[in-house]
């Protein structure tokens, strides 16, 4: 069964996307130390939270950068996982960040391709925008995730 085809069956229950959200981070277990919550996810689109919490804020009292790293690449990975023709498979390659703003308040990141993936006899770069914005709906950072999509084989 894909993480699509699972998310969507368990997004219809109730709590139903808190528990894929949990299955996620039960099979990458490093993301289980940011707590996301998967809101949408769907071809060409993830949006996740990520509640602040005293084991997410740094020394200055905001959203710790790798946190904020770590919920893009979260998004980013399941954006692509969702995305992507069956028949391919996918590992991040390499991450550029901007921190844009303090990050204060619950973030909600949004991940989408910068173009539609495509079915390909070789492997191939396709970059995952991710912008994460506070409460107010303001930008505080934004990452762009090269992804290598290749055939599985």
């Amino acid at each position: 069964m894909s993480v699509l085809s699972t998310y969507r069956s368990l997004a219809r229950w109730p709590a139903g996307r808190w528990l894929f959200s949990r299955l996620v981070c039960w099979k990458a277990p490093y993301f289980s130390s940011i707590a996301p919550r998967i809101e949408v996810l769907e071809p060409g689109r993830c949006i996740a939270t990520l509640r602040h919490r005293r084991a997410v804020t740094n020394h200055i009292g905001t959203v710790h950068a790798i946190a904020l790293c770590n919920l893009a690449e979260f998004t980013g990975g399941l954006a692509c996982d969702a995305s992507i023709p069956g028949s391919m498979r996918w590992i991040p390659k390499g991450m550029t960040v901007a921190y844009l703003k303090k990050a204060v308040g619950t973030m909600r990141a949004t991940a989408t391709p910068a173009f539609p993936p495509r079915e390909a006899a070789e492997g191939y770069e396709l970059p995952f925008e991710v912008v994460v914005e506070n409460p107010a709906g303001e930008a505080v950072f934004k990452a762009t995730i090269a992804m290598w999509i290749s055939p599985k084989g």
